[in-house]
């Protein structure tokens, strides 16, 4: 028998836990009670030291989910505004490959120079043109799907096939946590991408690796609040419960499954202990909530989302991925690319202001940040008034701050009309590379063993985009 500290007794074992899993303990339980895995690893979560010398710490993955339009945010064409309406033949349409005459379509928004680098960011992200100098913008991504879901998976996961473990997860199981009173991957999101939660599931890795899902809101994380009545019973009961499983696990011999299972409790505590402190933004200034657009007492919104993965960073979280929705649909902007300036509104303000908050804490310098989407879109249409875009795998941007990256800078190029890459290249299993390159881990080497082979976040592909990096790997 395995005893419990606080377990009702008329409240079935079974039924206890399973509401325990369902909402902050998610990442402390599932997996670790049947995982062969943990078995073999007696704490699947103590810290590792990385492959080489690191320059980041932890990752702040800003994903837009929906395909937001590169050649509208961060690639500027001068020639696509000229030849507007001209006709060209494009190689892929809605999925499929072929010959397809379509219409270019000019961007909607005019395009500015902004820091020393005079780096081109459109008239939709303005506050994020202004921390242009603390950036990377790769400007020749591409991937292998233009599905929503397919782009989705191989953006979080690296396939765009097969459910995989995640980015979050892989550096979890890489690196171990720097605090166990929170989970090591948290993904805060108003709802789940294109894809679903296996965008941050553990997959194959043990259990306490998965993504914990924080819901903006009054109540971010369910079952947080104690069932003793005071921190002092609660600390006695926990004795007494390590104390008797204690006794269990030496009548049973070594068992690592059982000795972490019983961590998992008294990482729990903690997490009941740390956890609300972290999503009570009141002791925050009245000027700090200014620089993410956030209004006193607010729990939703991208500058929430954006201010709490500033407080989980600082606390020790070796990954956070915010995900934004949009405030109504997202940036899958078929019928019309006005969505696009709706959209960019909401998170243009708190994404700087959290490059800004990182950086005045001297944080940003061990803070990887990424913003990526999983394509982009057609720099054409079928006529030459339309007032939409499709989707585009074939080039897009993305961007990275922080961490070792070289600010002020665009690497890579796409052709004149930003249809293709035509320098720098840069594919999704090459951003994760890059990612794991900046947290001192060799894609190569960072593997787990299963149906008989080794599986890595990069699978048979993916090279460090070295160039963007200041100080680049061994």
């Amino acid at each position: 028998m395995h005893f419990r500290a606080g377990e009702p007794a008329s409240l079935p074992r079974r039924g206890w836990l399973d509401r325990l899993g369902r909402g902050l303990f998610a990442t402390a339980l599932s997996g670790l009670l049947a995982d062969d895995a943990s078995a073999a690893a007696p704490d699947p979560l103590a810290p590792r030291a990385p492959h080489f010398p690191a320059s980041a710490d932890r990752v702040i993955f800003l994903y837009a989910t929906g395909g937001v339009s590169h050649v509208d945010t961060f690639d500027w064409k001068p020639a696509l505004v000229a030849d507007h309406g001209r006709k060209v033949t494009a190689s892929r349409w809605l999925n499929k490959p072929g010959a397809f005459e379509r219409y270019l379509i000019k961007p909607r928004w005019a395009f500015r120079r902004y820091g020393r680098s005079g780096a081109w960011v459109s008239d939709l992200f303005p506050c994020v043109g202004g921390m242009v100098d603390d950036i990377c913008i790769l400007s020749a991504m591409h991937c292998d799907s233009d599905g929503h879901d397919k782009g989705t998976l191989a953006a979080h996961c690296g396939s765009a096939q097969f459910a995989r473990p995640s980015h979050g997860a892989w550096v979890s199981y890489g690196l171990g946590t720097e605090n166990r009173n929170l989970p090591s991957f948290v993904v805060v999101a108003p709802a789940a991408p294109y894809a679903g939660a296996q965008t941050w599931g553990s997959d194959f890795l043990p259990g306490c690796h998965q993504g914990t899902h924080v819901l903006p809101g009054a109540e971010p994380l369910p079952n947080l609040l104690p069932r003793a009545p005071s921190g002092t019973v609660q600390r006695a009961e926990l004795d007494l419960l390590a104390r008797l499983n204690a006794a269990h696990l030496e009548s049973r011999g070594a068992d690592a499954a059982l000795a972490a299972r019983m961590r998992s409790f008294e990482t729990a505590f903690g997490m009941q202990r740390e956890a609300p402190e972290v999503f009570d933004l009141s002791g925050e200034t009245d000027e700090t909530l200014r620089l993410y657009g956030l209004e006193r007492g607010a729990t939703q919104g991208f500058g929430w989302q954006c201010l709490v993965a500033r407080r989980l960073a600082e606390r020790g979280v070796r990954f956070i991925e915010l995900i934004d929705v949009g405030s109504s649909a997202n940036w899958d902007s078929h019928g019309t690319m006005a969505d696009h300036e709706r959209l960019a509104k909401a998170v243009d303000r708190p994404i700087a202001g959290l490059l800004a908050d990182l950086k005045r804490r001297g944080m940003l310098e061990r803070t990887l940040v990424v913003w990526t989407t999983e394509f982009g879109r057609t720099p054409f249409h079928q006529t030459a008034d339309h007032p939409g875009r499709e989707h585009h795998n074939l080039v897009f941007s993305s961007w990275m701050a922080g961490g070792g990256v070289k600010g002020g800078m665009v690497h890579g190029a796409s052709d004149d009309h930003g249809i293709l890459p035509v320098e720098g290249a840069v594919h999704t299993h090459d951003l994760h590379a890059t990612m794991l390159a900046a947290l001192g881990l060799d894609h190569e080497r960072l593997t787990f063993r299963h149906a008989g082979r080794d599986y890595r976040l990069t699978d048979i592909a993916g090279k460090v985009v070295r160039p963007i990096l200041r100080s680049p790997p061994a």
